[in-house]
C-alpha cells in the first residue's frame, strides 16, 4: 500500500511539474468559477458571512490565489492554515495577498492573529490540497497528515462542512489507495468542472 502510494505521488508530482505556467493559470481561473457552485447561497445582511478553509496554493499545485480573493470580494471569512511543528495546523484569516508571510517548506501563511486548530470547525466548506481523488471521494494527500488531522477533529466537532479537494482533470482517477481512516471528500473541483460524490454535496 505505501509503495504504491509512493509510486502514485511520484508520477502525480512529475505530471504536474511539467505543465507550463500558462496551463496552471488558466486552469486556476476555471477552479476558482466552479469551486463557487460550493457556496451556500446567502443573501447579504441576512446573517453571519460563510466560513471556508481554504489554502495559499505552491507550486505547481492547482492555483488557489484568484479563489482566495473572489470569496474574500464576496463577503466570505476566508480561514487559511499555519503549519506548526508537529506538522498540525493552526488558522488564520485571510486579509488580501499582501498580508501573506513566508514561511517553512516553501508556505505563505496568513499573518495576522492566530485563531487556534479547533477554528476550522467554524467552516461550512473546508478545501483540502491533494495530488488524486477517485470516484468514491478517496483523496491522495502528500503524506504529512496534516489534514488527517483537521478531517479527525472535524469529526470530533459533528461538523457537517462539505470537503473538496482541488485538482487538474487529469488527477481525478478511477481508484486511489485508500486505508481504513480514510474519509472521502464529498466534492473535487476540476478545470473541466465540480465532481459531486454524495448527494446534497
Amino acid at each position: 500500500m505505501v509503495n504504491d502510494k509512493t509510486a502514485l505521488r511520484s508520477r502525480l508530482l512529475a505530471a504536474r511539474a511539467a505543465l507550463s505556467p500558462g496551463q496552471r493559470q488558466q486552469a486556476a481561473l476555471a477552479l476558482a468559477g466552479h469551486a463557487l457552485e460550493l457556496l451556500p447561497p446567502v443573501a447579504p445582511g441576512t446573517g453571519p458571512a460563510p466560513v471556508v478553509a481554504g489554502y495559499v496554493s505552491v507550486g505547481a499545485e492547482p492555483g488557489t490565489r484568484t479563489l482566495l480573493d473572489t470569496l474574500r470580494a464576496r463577503g466570505v471569512r476566508v480561514l487559511l492554515p499555519v503549519l506548526l511543528p508537529d506538522n498540525d495546523l493552526d488558522w488564520g484569516v485571510y486579509e488580501g495577498a499582501d498580508s501573506l508571510l513566508r514561511a517553512g517548506r516553501g508556505l505563505l501563511e496568513p499573518g495576522g492573529p492566530r485563531l487556534g486548530p479547533e477554528a476550522v470547525g467554524t467552516a461550512g466548506l473546508v478545501l483540502l490540497p491533494g495530488l488524486a481523488v477517485d470516484r468514491r471521494g478517496i483523496r491522495l494527500g502528500r503524506g504529512g497528515g496534516s489534514y488527517d488531522r483537521v478531517l479527525a477533529r472535524l469529526d470530533r466537532a459533528g461538523s457537517t462542512a462539505r470537503l473538496a479537494t482541488l485538482l487538474y482533470d487529469t488527477e481525478l482517477l478511477a481508484d486511489v489507495p485508500a486505508e481504513p481512516h480514510d474519509r472521502a471528500v464529498d466534492a473535487a473541483v476540476t478545470p473541466s468542472g465540480l465532481h459531486r460524490f454524495r448527494t446534497g454535496a
